[in-house]
């Protein structure tokens, strides 16, 4: 007779609690409800003129792509998803109010600030309710490579000491696939798991969920079967990134301005730095930059670790917030870049790498970027050993490209800017 597991979170008020249609539901609810009653009072759904609709409606649309984007967020490594909440519904609500603006479409100011408030302490409450139960839990079947991993703050791993998963209940089991010495009962027991709807996840898998990283002692294929990124969301992110670098431009075009002054006020030399690039498809292009060495001095094509003393004092506070990229909006604008990808290195560095790496070239299946997941989760990296490392964190980034990955990245690299991580 099979023996019966029960799956972490699969009573029946564990999955109305932790179900995105329950927080789309109740939550929308209070979102839309409490502000309407609040300014028109009892009975305000029998009468909706455009500007009551039109407010509800931009209500309702915020609240659910922050619930999808925060949801989506959440399943990678590092997300932190406490420091995301405000962020994200604050920009789903610009987004929405934006339309309205554009589009000259009434709505109620008051009633649109009173959903924003609720949906904040909705998505904050929810996140402190259930902090404890988000973190994963996994058994892990003790064979084959599994024995290498560790458990962190987003996964717990309880490594079995007989296939048996009587008084546990777990998000998974964890077990190599390949191994070669695992035992009939063991193989038994993994059929029995999934005969109770508990999934069986391979070790290569759980390791990325923990590290963000995918080895690359291999290729990798993504959630499609496929090592191409998906083409639709390659083509959406082109368009994406050329409306936003046009919108950005009359606002970045005075600190452009400021920032090539002081760089000629503060030592000779040309404003700008171009250096050949290798970037989408291995296509060589001269990726823009300002200036922050002495123009006269030479050396690596690499910044040494430590005070390298080719940069000036107004090119260290440049690469510390990362002023210094910001002309590379031009190489967003020609199709050149993207806001977000893994980032694109010199053409002689690349030659070395691709020598020493194993996949190197992988990485130039997307546009490069001007941040990326290596850049937020890692930092700068210049020698093999980093670069390998480097190089993990972008295969992790192609083979889960996204829309809700880039926006977390997003979200990091407004937070590195004012702390200065991994700057050089």
């Amino acid at each position: 007779m099979t023996r019966k597991y029960q799956r972490r979170h699969s009573r029946w008020y564990e999955l109305l609690l932790f179900s995105l249609t329950f927080h789309l539901v109740v939550g929308m609810s209070l979102a839309l409800f409490l502000p309407g009653l609040e300014r028109w009072g009892w009975g305000f759904w029998d009468y909706l003129p455009d500007v009551r609709r039109n407010t509800l409606v931009a209500i309702g649309l915020a609240f659910t792509a922050s619930a999808l984007t925060l949801r989506r967020m959440s399943r990678f490594p590092g997300a932190q998803l406490g420091a995301n909440i405000m962020p994200t519904v604050s920009i789903a609500f610009l987004l929405v109010v934006a339309i309205l603006f554009f589009t000259r479409e009434g709505y109620t100011r008051q009633v649109m600030l009173s959903g924003y408030l609720v949906s904040v302490v909705w998505f904050y409450l929810g996140y402190f309710l259930g902090r404890r139960f988000r973190i994963l839990k996994f058994a892990v079947v003790p064979f084959g490579n599994t024995h290498r991993l560790r458990g962190n703050s987003k996964v717990d791993l309880r490594l079995l000491d007989e296939p048996s998963l009587d008084g546990l209940r777990v998000d998974g089991v964890m077990a190599d696939l390949r191994a070669q010495d695992l035992p009939p009962e063991w193989q038994k027991f993994l059929a029995t798991c999934t005969l109770c709807h508990i999934p069986v996840y391979h070790s290569r898998q759980i390791s990325e969920t923990i590290s963000g990283r995918v080895q690359i002692d291999r290729l990798s294929e993504n959630e499609f079967g496929s090592l191409l990124p998906p083409l639709f969301y390659v083509g959406f992110k082109r368009v994406m990134d050329f409306l936003c670098a046009v919108a950005l431009l009359p606002f970045l075009l005075p600190v452009l301005l400021v920032v090539a002054l002081l760089i000629k006020r503060d030592s000779s030399g040309p404003v700008f730095f171009m250096q050949p690039r290798v970037g989408y498809r291995g296509r060589p292009f001269n990726m823009f930059k300002f200036r922050s060495m002495y123009h006269d001095m030479s050396g690596e094509d690499f910044t040494i670790s430590g005070d390298d003393p080719r940069i000036t004092p107004l090119g260290r506070k440049l690469r510390r917030y990362r002023l210094d990229e910001l002309p590379q909006i031009f190489n967003i604008l020609r199709g050149e870049m993207s806001f977000i990808g893994p980032r694109p290195e010199s053409a002689s560095l690349s030659e070395w790498y691709e020598q020493d790496v194993p996949f190197f070239s992988y990485r130039h299946v997307v546009r490069p970027g001007i941040s990326g997941w290596a850049q937020v989760e890692q930092g700068y990296a210049a020698e093999v050993d980093g670069m390998t490392r480097k190089l993990q964190y972008d295969f992790y980034y192609i083979k889960h490209f996204s829309l809700w990955l880039d926006v977390l990245i997003t979200l990091k690299t407004v937070r590195i800017i004012f702390t200065g991580f991994g700057a050089r």
